[in-house]
């Protein structure tokens, strides 16, 4: 029985009324219980284990496959709790088409949600990307006045702007029965009062600010957690569970910091955290990222400061599960640490899907697979970002291309002030393996359709045009270059190029043979760009340009020097991938001597006594060939999870 009486005032959106009051039992002291938190986190609207880009299967995500590991922990632990993390509602073409072109009835649920709901989830938070469609399609598809969640949505610190009310239900109290054992090893029925709070990562404020801007604002989670969990408490709370969209990082501090749960864990009175927004895996017994090696973090058990801690990966591909040992003392249950287990199930090869999952939005992705599939154009060449962290164009150069011409327009007819100042364009390759060996953009030669600008352009960002300096110009590529590792020439056993720590959607890189610069990776982060020039001629610090770019970016996004959003000087009412199709739709055909050969940048020579080596997709040598790449060879086919390893001669770049 669900229990969610508040004394406290919500906003307008998104609220549900009061279930009941709590329950009483008599428990004997020292009486033993397990409780199994289940989460999933970052789902992007990944239903089946299908992607829409390239029109085929991908049997190793969707919530179809994690439904099978929900199923099989909940027979191992049958007294659980199912919540859901956030970045729910966003992710693929099904979603964009249910935002979109889809126009959802107010009588049907989205397609995640009808998959959530069948699978009797207990609770969910918001994600930032959730955000992403606005505030009004966010309330419509989380259940306020239509169809949506089934089940609670939590969300503390993100506050109504006019009346200073959360937006959300900020916490729930979920009045759960369990199965006890006394002292004597009888079994007693009893209940558990947990407490979950939402909090989502405060960046939203400047990624999100197109949808917030005067109408929602968000406040920092620890400031939200101190002063929510004493009220949960005295709403008898005796487990809380923190559901934080965020990730690890033990920098100072700060109210706006994209990632505080490894801050939020040492706020007294939380007694298991559940992770997201980082698309990590915790705990991770051979992790090697920075996040698993921090103060108080124990990644092999899965602890943050002591507080039992899960983040489940992405788009289904996971299940976290903690199993709270619970022990009745004073008259309460309290969690015995030592007794807690923390764990991630992966979803494998011989995970089968949940049947019924994809019969329930059957309709739907037909629908999504027939509208990515609108014809936009052709092109005669390959566009992938395999190579793209070694100066592969194809995928980046039409996106940076586009981008331009779009802002150079604007500009001409709207700016004058700005009309005669250089227009560049930054982009990233978004899809660069961090989630799998098939995780990378291909689009082959031939016709193009929707589903391919998506593949290229994977966000539902808005283009945004900003101003800066030289300086500002060189800081920004320094910062961009902090995707590889410092290389040691005398060092004679193999190192890594690319810093794993580093996103590669955070690779912006310019793509146009008037701008060239070299990046020297024998150097530290700050001091790699060299021979910065704009049509020969050295960059000067003070000399202006205008940058296209995405709303993610020019917000604040990564943490670039200098992007704050107040070097906008231009905010398109239009997504970038809008943008992308339509110049590919007045282009009609794209060409690799015209749109996908352009090279703005190549590292700086360096002769190495090891090698260097990078890890892509198995087989796409062809690819690096295509692109002009002449430097790299496969050295080993499989690393031991499905890349291959490719040697990089610097030295020939």
């Amino acid at each position: 029985m669900r229990l969610a009486c508040l004394p406290v005032s919500v906003a307008t959106l998104l609220l549900g009324g009061c279930a009941g009051m709590p329950m009483q039992n008599t428990v004997p002291e020292g009486a033993r219980a397990t409780l199994a938190l289940l989460e999933t986190s970052d789902l992007h609207a990944a239903v089946l284990g299908y992607d829409y880009y390239k029109l085929a299967a991908d049997p190793t995500s969707g919530l179809e496959r994690t439904a099978t590991l929900i199923a099989q922990a909940r027979a191992e632990f049958p007294d659980n709790l199912l919540i859901d993390n956030g970045d729910t509602i966003q992710g693929n073409a099904l979603a964009d088409y249910q935002a979109g072109a889809g126009v959802l009835p107010c009588t049907q649920s989205l397609a995640i949600h009808k998959a959530m709901n069948a699978l009797r989830y207990d609770a969910g938070t918001v994600g930032n990307h959730d955000f992403d469609y606005g505030l009004p399609f966010l309330a419509r598809a989380t259940g306020k006045g239509c169809a949506g969640a089934a089940f609670p949505i939590v969300l503390a610190n993100v506050y109504d702007s006019a009346s200073g009310k959360p937006l959300f239900k900020p916490y729930i109290l979920i009045d759960k029965r369990i199965m006890a054992a006394g002292p004597d090893g009888k079994l007693v029925a009893a209940t558990v009062r947990v407490g979950i709070v939402g909090l989502t990562t405060p960046v939203v404020n400047s990624w999100n600010r197109k949808a917030l801007a005067g109408r929602a604002v968000a406040e920092g989670i620890v400031e939200t957690a101190r002063k929510v969990i004493p009220r949960m408490r005295a709403d008898g709370a005796d487990i809380i569970v923190a559901v934080s969209h965020g990730g690890l990082d033990d920098a100072p501090y700060a109210p706006d910091m994209e990632h505080g749960s490894w801050h939020l864990a040492q706020v007294p009175g939380i007694d298991a955290m559940l992770t997201g927004h980082a698309h990590q895996v915790f705990p991770n017994a051979t992790g090697t990222a920075p996040q698993y090696r921090l103060p108080g973090v124990d990644k092999v058990n899965g602890t943050v400061h002591g507080v039992p801690t899960v983040m489940a990966g992405q788009w289904g591909k996971q299940l976290g599960v903690i199993g709270l040992a619970l022990k009745r003392e004073q008259g309460r249950w309290v969690v015995e640490r030592g007794r807690t287990v923390a764990q991630v199930r992966s979803v494998t090869a011989q995970t089968a899907p949940d049947p019924a999952i994809a019969a329930l939005v059957r309709d739907e992705h037909s629908a999504a697979v027939r509208y990515v599939q609108a014809p936009l154009g052709r092109t005669d060449f390959r566009m992938t970002t395999y190579f793209a962290d070694l100066g592969d164009a194809s995928a980046i150069q039409p996106v940076n291309q586009a981008q331009a011409a779009y802002l150079s327009a604007y500009v001409q007819a709207n700016l004058p002030q700005y009309a005669g100042l250089p227009v560049l364009s930054m982009s990233a390759p978004f899809k660069s393996g961090m989630a799998g060996p098939g995780d990378y953009t291909d689009v082959r030669a031939g016709s193009l359709a929707l589903n391919n600008a998506a593949d290229l352009y994977l966000y539902p960002n808005a283009l945004h045009g900003v101003k800066i300096t030289g300086a500002g110009l060189k800081a920004w590529l320094e910062k961009a270059a902090e995707r590889f590792n410092t290389i040691d020439p005398a060092k004679e056993t193999e190192q890594e190029l690319i810093n794993e720590a580093f996103a590669g959607y955070n690779f912006d890189m310019v793509t146009d043979s008037d701008l060239q610069y070299r990046i020297d990776v024998t150097q530290p982060p700050g001091r790699r760009i060299k021979g910065l020039a704009y049509r020969g001629k050295p960059v000067a610090d003070d000399a202006p340009f205008l940058v296209a770019t995405n709303s993610y970016r020019a917000s604040g996004g990564g943490n670039f020097p200098g992007l704050d959003g107040s070097k906008t000087i231009f905010a398109s009412p239009d997504a970038s991938r809008d943008v992308l199709i339509g110049y590919i739709r007045q282009a009609h055909t794209l060409t690799r001597a015209t749109h996908g050969a352009a090279r703005s940048w190549r590292f700086e020579p360096v002769r190495t006594k090891g090698a260097v080596v990078l890890h892509s997709a198995p087989g796409m040598l062809q690819a690096a060939r295509d692109a002009g790449l002449g430097m790299v060879r496969e050295v080993r086919a499989d690393d031991g999870k499905g890349y291959a390893v490719y040697a990089v001669d610097l030295a020939a770049h």
